[in-house]
């Protein structure tokens, strides 16, 4: 055989000539491609936890009741009735734009476009001829976004509304994870000194905002639409408070307002959480009126749906002899400890009564006198005279009742229309 072929350089040196091979393995190595492969299957979950909850969303916009999902294996487990899904899917932060949209823009859709992304760029990194730090650096910056709306959305869960989501618990778990395992393969990707690629970010980051767009104008095509009438669903005949059993919720010149409240109902706390967060109460000169589903107070109710609020509704009419504020405080308290006070009452209301007195002294010798119990008594008939059905929470706008599938998604919504069509918007002033 001959001597190998060389080359001189300009030195006079000899150098083997190298055959160049086009099908070299990528820059970052099998490990990196390897997580890659790993982060796009963890945003893939991801994307599943989110599509199951906006699927259960928009089935709900129908204004009819159905069952949920609430696993941890998304799509397992639909329970008809409430849980931690159903309190958060409800609440208020759930979704945007709820006063200009029916039901408004779920959360959850925006985390399916978000997730997807991520599937579809994880799996391009991967696939790449070419890797380096510079490309995974935007995987795992891209991946912040998930991860900070975890946090957020899982503290306002925690904090604001009290219940925790088992899907969405699958949501944060799957961002964390993505983050972590990014990070992991941006340090087993090679390094390069090449300047970073801004120009690419930017083509990455449009890319991004294109699945969301995208997404959004989807969803806002075939989304159930609103209700074709928003007239309402029947009229008050008696709206005067001729038994003084009103209690103000705002004050103001905003559009008068009735809500028909039972302070153990935890349809009542989710419906006051909406409207407040919503600002809408802030343009409502709104009144309650308590309808305990309480059977040792209410002869519409056969069997007690809420234990122990008829002893709330005597403290919380009680207190109004003090102040308006004074009512307030108690039903703040009892939306507060709605499931332990319900317990306690199971065999009789007297340790809700013995807590009441404790926690708010000055209702003593008010509570379970004649005069009071007379006193709820007006204000169940108040209920009858108007020929109300037995359910709560009931909301009034003029004397125009909200239909009672418009008080949980469509909420927002209905009350806007409703007060642009009183043509009085101006804003009442709230309690405390």
């Amino acid at each position: 055989m001959g001597t190998p072929l060389s080359f001189s350089d300009d030195r006079g040196d000899q150098k083997p000539y190298q055959y160049s091979d086009e099908r070299k393995p990528p820059a970052g190595g099998n490990g990196s491609v390897a997580l890659l492969f790993c982060v796009a299957a963890v945003a893939l979950l991801g994307l599943i936890f989110a599509a199951v909850s906006t699927a259960d969303f928009i089935e709900h916009l129908d204004r009819q009741v159905h069952s949920i999902h609430c696993s941890f294996i998304p799509g397992a487990n639909k329970e008809l009735g409430d849980n931690g899904c159903k309190a958060v899917m409800m609440s208020a932060y759930s979704s945007v734009l709820r006063t200009s949209l029916w039901g408004g823009i779920p959360m959850a859709l925006l985390a399916v476009a978000t997730f997807a992304f991520l599937v579809m760029k994880s799996a391009q990194l991967a696939l790449s001829q070419s890797l380096s730090r510079k490309e995974t650096l935007f995987l795992v910056v891209a991946w912040l976004l998930p991860v900070l709306m975890s946090v957020v959305f899982g503290t306002i869960a925690v904090t604001k509304i009290g219940e925790v989501c088992k899907l969405c618990v699958g949501i944060y778990l799957s961002s964390g994870l993505g983050f972590g395992l990014a990070i992991a393969a941006h340090l087993k990707a090679s390094s390069s000194s090449d300047p970073l690629p801004l120009g690419l970010y930017a083509r990455w980051f449009g890319e991004g905002v294109i699945y969301v767009t995208v997404m959004v104008i989807f969803y806002l095509l075939f989304a159930p639409q609103a209700p074709k009438s928003l007239e309402g669903c029947g009229t008050l005949v008696h709206k005067e408070d001729s038994a003084g059993v009103f209690i103000p919720i705002s004050h103001g010149t905003g559009t008068p307002a009735i809500a028909v409240l039972d302070p153990l109902c935890p349809a009542c706390k989710g419906f006051d959480e909406r409207l407040t967060s919503s600002g809408l109460s802030e343009q409502l000169a709104m009144n309650a009126v308590l309808f305990p589903l309480d059977s040792s107070c209410n002869w519409n109710v056969k069997e007690s749906m809420h234990p122990g609020a008829c002893a709330v509704s005597e403290a919380m009419l009680c207190a109004k002899a003090d102040s308006a504020d004074a009512a307030l405080d108690v039903l703040d308290w009892a939306f507060a400890n709605q499931e332990r006070l319900r317990t306690a009452a199971k065999d009789g209301d007297a340790p809700v009564r013995s807590e009441i007195e404790k926690t708010f002294p000055k209702v003593k010798g008010c509570l379970g006198s004649s005069m009071i119990k007379n006193k709820v008594n007006k204000s169940v008939r108040w209920a009858v005279q108007n020929a109300l059905p037995v359910l709560t929470p009931q909301l009034f706008i003029g004397d125009k009742r909200v239909c009672d599938e418009d008080t949980d998604l469509g909420l927002e919504y209905t009350v806007t229309q409703l007060l642009n069509g009183s043509g009085s918007a101006e804003p009442a002033r709230r309690r405390r």
